[in-house]
């Protein structure tokens, strides 16, 4: 009878803590997990499911394996917030699958994703025509944006981010076909010589979009 209730006791103060973690780890959907969130969450899971079946070792044997991987979750956002190199690399990157009414069968063999997949996710967008389709980007939380032929304020482009966190991103030059060059002296005719203090940039539909770094 004993055993029972340290069972219940256990598993009070684990739901307690796991509670207290998931706060501290920020606001996110579930649909908006990344891999190293997906990761921490399943081992904070094993570990609480551990701790209240061998209910004999110390509740601190699990409670501290908890707060190291907290802390590395953190440590980890915060280092994606400062780097969008160090974002890609464990987020990955969004992909575009459909551009301009044309499927991109190369980026969805990279990612192995099949044509049952882009359907079901088109479906679930309300859309039984892939004709309808003018752009879908598959985002790196495994959403599939879509955006429909038809809509003046969608279809045609896309926002292409030209620079981030202060570095010129040239995959996006590149996709909008222009260069650094030309970048470089738009900016700078509008007034913003300082690249490495815009937070983001991006042209789209004959406009810049620029942002700078909030100061601390």
């Amino acid at each position: 009878m004993n055993d029972f209730w340290v069972i219940i006791l256990r598993t009070i103060v684990l739901y307690g803590v796991i509670l207290v973690i998931f706060r501290l780890m920020g606001k996110r959907e579930i649909g908006e997990l990344s891999v190293l969130d997906l990761v921490v969450f399943i081992m904070i899971g094993e570990m609480a499911v551990i701790a209240i079946e061998q209910h004999k070792d110390p509740i601190m044997h699990t409670i501290v394996p908890m707060t190291v991987l907290l802390l590395i979750q953190v440590g980890m956002a915060y280092a994606s917030l400062k780097s969008r190199k160090f974002r890609s690399l464990i987020d990955g990157k969004s992909s575009v699958i459909i551009e301009k009414g044309k499927i991109n069968e190369k980026e969805m063999r990279k990612h192995r994703y099949n044509f049952d997949d882009l359907l079901m996710q088109l479906r679930q967008k309300d859309i039984s025509n892939i004709a309808d389709v003018e752009f879908a980007i598959l985002e790196t939380s495994g959403e599939l944006s879509v955006f429909k032929k038809g809509n003046k304020k969608k279809a045609g482009s896309v926002t292409v981010p030209l620079v981030v966190d202060g570095e010129i991103q040239h995959d996006g030059l590149k996709e909008s076909n222009k260069s650094e060059q030309w970048l470089r002296r738009e900016l700078k005719s509008r007034g913003h010589k300082e690249i490495e203090n815009i937070s983001f940039c991006s042209f789209q539909d004959g406009s810049f979009y620029i942002d700078y770094i909030d100061e601390d």
